[in-house]
């Protein structure tokens, strides 16, 4: 049995279409995790060290 990327994509549409307040959570924690990666990353990328 073969899976296409279509059908992945299908099924996640009709998963939100039942389940709408998961858009919402998918969103916050996209956002969560960017903030998150760029305070990991040290967060003053205008600092630059060396010569």
């Amino acid at each position: 049995m073969e899976v296409y990327m279509s059908d992945n994509t299908n099924s996640m549409v009709s998963y939100l279409r039942q389940n709408p307040r998961m858009m919402g959570v998918l969103f916050t924690l996209t956002l969560l995790l960017s903030q998150a990666g760029s305070a990991a990353a040290g967060g003053s990328a205008s600092v630059i060290y060396g010569p």
